[in-house]
């Protein structure tokens, strides 16, 4: 399998529980010849089994290198992107939450999660887009959003790309990010204002937007609730000082992203 297979079966699996993607994905098309994916994200748990080096396995099978390394102390996260030889490839953004950084309630209720859990499910050739393999309860997820909404998130949702992004540099219509979030706010999405719509600047070489996550409704072991799922990012580079485009991310960031999934937003 070629990567554009790989991530025709991602964007699947992502449009399922991220309807708006599609709708967005729709109206941009209207004016578009095309919308180029600038990157996917993915979430885990830092885990022996299921940790951020084990969903970079499926990419590096199909070419990916690792291309850089971030850290996010105060949701006690750790990630890496990686970059694919070829320049129209998606890029990767892998991130862990660091468990030993966590209290000791949460670990337990993630360590009862994993108990049930095939050792070697990371292998399965499914896995990044596998959903959840484990059950979680309505009051479990609550107690892990009063701590980390990353955790809940997990929890909940499993292994499903968290979000795709659409590159602004692609388009031929929306000549900046202000212009297309305006066009996605007059459509009537509801965008991620957590540290300013536009996170990021010319300067640092990178602008992102998105959407705030859909709400979907989620079956429980206990209960049916409508929670945060995934969201559709944005992003615009700046060529640096040899004027290719900044390939990179920057922490401050994608920092702010991760709170397109927040229950309280």
């Amino acid at each position: 399998m070629d990567y554009k297979d790989f991530f025709a079966k991602l964007w699947t699996d992502y449009v399922q529980i991220t309807p708006s993607a599609e709708k967005i994905h729709e109206l941009l098309l209207k004016e578009e010849k095309q919308i180029i994916n600038d990157h996917i994200a993915l979430r885990t748990f830092n885990t022996p089994e299921l940790n951020l080096e084990k969903l970079a396995e499926h990419f590096k099978k199909l070419g990916y290198k690792e291309a850089g390394q971030y850290e996010f102390v105060e949701k006690k996260l750790e990630a890496k992107h990686f970059q694919h030889p070829d320049p129209e490839a998606p890029k990767v953004f892998i991130s862990h939450l660091l468990l030993e950084k966590c209290s000791d309630s949460l670990n337990k209720i993630i360590s009862n999660l994993l108990t049930d859990v095939d050792k070697d499910i990371a292998s399965r050739d499914d896995f990044i887009y596998m959903g959840s393999p484990w059950q979680v309860s309505y009051s479990d997820y609550q107690q892990l959003l009063d701590e980390s909404e990353y955790a809940a998130w997990m929890a909940a949702w499993g292994y499903h790309p968290n979000h795709f992004t659409v590159s602004v540099n692609h388009l031929e219509n929306s000549h900046s990010l202000q212009e297309l979030n305006q066009k996605l706010k007059d459509a009537g999405y509801k965008l991620n204002q957590s540290g300013g719509e536009i996170k990021g600047s010319k300067e640092v070489l990178l602008e992102q937007s998105s959407t705030m996550a859909d709400k979907v409704e989620l079956n429980f072991t206990d209960k049916t609730e409508l929670i945060p799922s995934c969201f559709y990012e944005f992003a615009l580079r700046h060529p640096m000082q040899d004027g290719n485009l900044y390939q990179g991310f920057v922490a401050a960031n994608a920092d702010k992203i991760f709170e397109s999934t927040n229950v309280k937003s």
